[in-house]
């Protein structure tokens, strides 16, 4: 493997990632007529052949660009759900709203009754009930 890029974070995403459309084509292989169970099995393939490819490249920093790339695509996605996740835990005692303006989130406390809300971004003003 000397002069190798080796197996990151993609890689094993694009393993895993060719896991599913194998298991399905096996379990729907025999029963739909071996057609669309063939296009899985070729799908996964290619995805396994791809994988070890990257794995086996010898253009570094190509790879390490590509790998950044889905590392930041990654962090995007678990953010999402980890914001979500925080909301729905503070939900007794905030309430979430989107400014108007620039579509930020702000949290106010709930129980307030009709309150102006100032977005720290924009400066944008609106009332709302809390």
């Amino acid at each position: 493997m000397a002069g190798r890029y080796g197996n990151d974070s993609l890689s094993r995403f694009l393993i895993f990632a060719a896991l599913v459309p194998l298991v399905v084509s096996l379990l729907i292989g025999g029963a739909a007529g071996g057609s669309l169970g063939t296009v899985l099995w070729v799908i996964a393939f290619a995805i396994i052949i791809y994988s070890n490819y990257r794995t086996f490249s010898r253009d570094i920093q190509r790879r390490a660009a590509e790998n950044s790339r889905f590392l930041e695509l990654k962090s995007r996605f678990f953010r999402f759900f980890k914001k979500r996740r925080e909301q729905f835990r503070q939900r007794r005692d905030y309430k979430f709203f989107r400014c108007p303006g620039c579509k930020a989130t702000m949290r106010v406390p709930r129980n307030r009754g009709k309150i102006q809300i100032r977005c720290s971004r924009c400066g944008n003003a609106f009332i709302r009930k809390t």
